[in-house]
């Protein structure tokens, strides 16, 4: 690192430097040779070396100029790595598989979540992000109030693989961090229906603090409620927030069988 140019802190932007973590990074991915793997808010390269290393196609996601001439310089003999200039919240990434190894910026934690488990969803293979601690921990609540939460979940297997020790970075931050493997689940859900979905989460967690049979009967008649209730395990006297992603998707799919489109959910 040049003295004179450290990581701006505003942005949320620490270095990775623990050679132990970054192999842990890429070794719960499962990178294969042929993946396209996205490395966001790449900085020195230091994990985009190791990715190098693996796999023959590595987009590097950078912003800041000067990082971007470094990168450019560090890896101009490697043809197997794509430096792209841009802000991660405006980058298109292209309708193809891909895979995400990357220590995100937290300044950007939940664009980051957002465009890849929900936006990309039908792409996004799955891969490993190092982050801030607290939002990993909400990916995780018992009760859960937030539809993309229940979303990502419905779509992928998330573990929280272990805390990560401020000394790791350069600059350390203030803040705990965390390892988050992200692997690709067949969900019962086309995502194609992503929209329909979403809006369908949204309209039911309108009143997070409602037990699940008042809100089940929004949409349901009072027998298909029960029925739901016994086929999938839902308590209808505990808070809509207590329910699964798992029981989120089979109502959804109930909906789909048994209501007229004319009163699903719309934004």
């Amino acid at each position: 690192m040049t003295k004179n140019k450290l990581p701006v802190r505003f942005t949320g932007q620490h270095f990775t430097i623990d050679n132990a973590l970054i192999v842990d990074a890429i070794r719960i991915t499962e990178i294969k040779k042929h993946d396209i793997v996205l490395d966001i808010g790449a900085g020195k390269g230091f994990l985009t070396v190791h990715l190098a290393r693996q796999c023959n196609n590595v987009v590097a996601i950078e912003n800041d100029k000067f990082l971007l001439d470094f990168l450019r310089k560090k890896f101009s003999k490697k043809s197997n790595v794509k430096i792209i200039d841009a802000d991660f919240r405006n980058y298109t990434i292209p309708n193809i598989g891909f895979k995400v190894v990357s220590s995100i910026p937290y300044g950007i934690t939940s664009c980051v979540l957002k465009s890849l488990m929900f936006d990309n969803v039908a792409n996004f293979m799955g891969g490993s992000l190092i982050m801030q601690f607290e939002p990993v921990q909400k990916l995780f609540s018992e009760k859960i109030f937030n539809p993309y939460i229940i979303f990502y979940h419905t779509f992928f297997d998330l573990t929280l693989m272990y805390e990560v020790a401020p000394k790791s970075f350069m600059p350390p931050p203030k803040v705990k961090s965390a390892l988050l493997r992200i692997a690709k689940k067949e969900p019962p859900i086309s995502a194609k229906l992503k929209e329909k979905y979403l809006n369908f989460l949204f309209y039911m967690l309108q009143k997070p603090d409602l037990p699940v049979k008042t809100v089940l009967k929004k949409l349901f008649r009072k027998n298909q409620v029960r029925e739901i209730s016994e086929n999938y395990g839902i308590s209808l006297n505990c808070q809509v927030v207590n329910m699964s992603a798992s029981q989120w998707s089979a109502c959804f799919l109930e909906m789909l069988d048994k209501i007229p489109e004319r009163h699903h959910p719309t934004k």
